[in-house]
């Protein structure tokens, strides 16, 4: 958290020192030449960052004598791995950097709230997640979560934009972002690319559901809301390929699928009750 904490305050920084005010015509510009170490800097301790915490689930595995993914707050330590880890893929291909912000804070919010709020000590696996499947189903809706939400924090940043140039030029601060077409295609290939993993989380949770209880499909709350997030992202690509739905619309359709997700994450694993239910809270 410290060294995320070094990204997040490096990223700031790039972004409030690099506006460069013109007297003469009183015009606000950016300037990213003057904070250039700043954001390298920044991208140096958000990788630097992403091996601590992959060695710290590493570690509570190895604690734990089982892989990491028996509760909440070991969800919410590898979620917040995968959330980052997938924005630092991108960003060896895509100028991302302006994402950097975003993405400490909350890589921040989620470590804070997995360690004050849902930490439990090691512990052995409840006789239901004593399989193989819980590596395989997990590990694949992990990996997923933090690709569907990095595609959100784009499709927001799309929303924002638009918005923005509805009513003129853009302003100073966004005009180092990408265009609206670049960013509403991002957000669509990100979908896309992992929404094969997430499908197959969702048929390998059904397997596991079977050799665990005797039944596929139960309707769990926890399984309909996975099935809830795989008809959206599901509408939401249909949309793109056979409608030809492009930015505004695909946008917002895209965090709403996004939200059905989130739901699942935070609601359903605290408050909902279930065969799911293994926060430890």
């Amino acid at each position: 958290m410290a060294v995320y904490t070094i990204a997040f305050f490096a990223h700031a920084i790039e972004v409030a020192f690099s506006v460069r005010n013109n007297a003469e015509n009183d015009q606000t510009k950016f300037d990213f030449s003057r904070t250039e170490r700043s954001g390298r800097i920044g991208s140096a301790m958000m990788t630097l960052a992403f091996i601590l915490l992959f060695a710290g689930v590493i570690f509570r595995g190895l604690s734990a004598h089982r892989v990491p993914w028996g509760n909440m707050y070991e969800f919410s330590i590898t979620g917040a791995l995968a959330f980052s880890g997938a924005y630092l893929f991108a960003l060896k291909k895509y100028k991302l950097r302006w994402l950097g912000l975003p993405v400490s804070i909350a890589v921040l919010l989620t470590l804070g709230t997995a360690v004050t709020l849902l930490y439990r000590p090691s512990a052995p696996l409840v006789p239901a997640l004593k399989s193989t499947w819980l590596a395989i189903h997990v590990s694949a809706a992990i990996v997923s979560g933090g690709v569907f939400l990095l595609a959100n924090a784009v499709a927001a940043t799309y929303l924002i934009l638009d918005r923005i140039e509805e009513k003129g030029p853009r302003p100073a601060w966004a005009l180092r972002l990408p265009s609206l077409e670049v960013l509403d295609q991002l957000s669509y290939r990100l979908v896309a690319f992992v929404f094969p993993l997430w499908t197959f989380a969702v048929i390998a949770g059904a397997i596991w559901a079977e050799s665990a209880w005797g039944r596929y499909w139960g309707w769990d709350p926890k399984e309909t809301w996975a099935f809830i997030t795989w008809v959206a992202y599901a509408a939401y690509l249909h949309a793109r390929v056979t409608i030809g739905w492009r930015g505004r619309r695909a946008a917002w359709l895209c965090l709403f699928a996004g939200s059905t997700f989130l739901f699942n994450y935070v609601y359903v694993n605290i408050w909902g009750t279930g065969r799911h239910t293994y926060s430890g809270l």
